[in-house]
C-alpha cells in the first residue's frame, strides 16, 4: 500500500481556545485553520466561541466578528457579501464554498470548521495563492475574438443564441470547483481545472465569437482537458449551482465531433 507524508512543518497542531465573553444564550464553537509562514511553526487549530444571538447568519458574519471583537490577526478574503465576487471561497464544514452565502445554521455537526481551500499554497490563514489559477484563466484568453469588420452599432444574438450562455456566465472564478477536483490536485500545472474550462467553453459556446477552430485547437491536450475523469466534485461543490463537468463534456463531444 502507497503511503503518503505531509511535509514537514505542514500538520496542523493544537492551537488556541478563546472563549466567549460573559454569559452566551447560543455558544457555537468554530475551528479555524491558522498559518504564519514567517513564524516558522506548523499550522494551528485555533477554537472561538461565540453567541449566535450576537453574530449575522451566515459563516462570513462569524469570521467578521472574530476579527473585530476577538482575534484581529485571522486573516481571510472577502468583498462583496452577496455571492458575486468569489473573494471569500474557503473550505466550510468540510465543503469548498463562500463564507457569505453559507449560513451557520447549514453547516452540519455541533462545531463549524473553517479551512482554506484545499491543496494550494497558502499565503496566511484563510488566503490561498491563486497566481496559477490566474495564470491558466488568462491563457484561455477570456475575451470576444472576431475576425469580419465590425458591425455599425453591435453584434446581435437570437433569443435562443444568448440562452445557450446561461449557466456559463454566472461562474465568479471563486476556485471552489477546481480545488474540489482530485484531477486538478494531481495535475494542476497542466491540467486547465473545472472552473477554466467552464469558462472556456462559455467563450466556445458565444455565437458572436468567430474563434471557436482556434479554441478547441488550444484545448485540444491530453492534461489540459482530458485529465478530467467526470468525478462531478465541481458540479457538487460549485456555490452558484453551475455545471462545470457539463461544460467539460460539450468541449469533448465537440472536439470528437470534428474529426468525424
Amino acid at each position: 500500500m502507497v503511503e503518503f507524508s505531509l511535509p514537514p512543518n505542514s500538520r496542523p497542531q493544537p492551537g488556541r481556545t478563546w472563549p466567549a465573553k460573559g454569559e452566551p444564550k447560543r455558544p457555537k464553537r468554530f475551528r479555524i485553520y491558522r498559518y504564519d509562514p514567517e513564524s516558522g511553526q506548523n499550522p494551528r487549530i485555533d477554537t472561538y466561541v461565540i453567541d449566535l444571538d450576537d453574530c449575522g447568519p451566515m459563516v462570513l458574519d462569524a469570521l467578521i466578528k472574530i476579527k473585530n471583537e476577538i482575534d484581529p490577526s485571522l486573516t481571510f478574503r472577502r468583498s462583496c457579501r452577496e455571492g458575486v465576487c468569489g473573494s471569500c471561497s474557503m473550505n466550510i464544514g468540510g465543503e469548498n464554498t463562500l463564507a457569505c452565502t453559507r449560513a451557520i445554521r447549514d453547516v452540519p455537526g455541533d462545531e463549524v470548521t473553517v479551512y482554506p481551500l484545499p491543496h494550494m499554497p497558502v499565503i496566511k490563514d484563510l488566503v490561498v495563492d491563486l497566481s496559477h489559477f490566474w495564470e491558466q484563466y488568462e491563457s484561455i484568453e477570456p475575451w470576444l475574438k472576431t475576425y469580419t469588420p465590425p458591425p455599425d452599432r453591435e453584434r446581435l444574438q437570437s433569443p435562443e443564441e444568448r440562452a445557450k450562455l446561461d449557466g456559463l456566465w454566472e461562474c465568479i472564478l471563486c476556485a471552489c470547483c477546481s480545488t474540489a477536483c482530485p484531477s486538478y490536485w494531481w495535475n494542476s500545472d497542466r491540467y486547465l481545472g473545472p472552473a477554466i474550462l467552464l469558462q472556456a467553453y462559455r467563450w466556445i459556446a458565444d455565437s458572436r465569437d468567430e474563434a471557436t477552430g482556434e479554441r478547441l485547437d488550444q484545448l485540444e491536450d491530453p492534461f489540459k482537458l482530458y485529465r478530467c475523469h467526470t468525478i462531478f466534485n465541481c458540479t457538487q461543490t460549485c456555490p452558484k449551482g453551475l455545471n462545470p463537468a457539463k461544460a467539460i463534456a460539450e468541449i469533448k463531444k465537440l472536439i470528437a465531433e470534428r474529426t468525424l
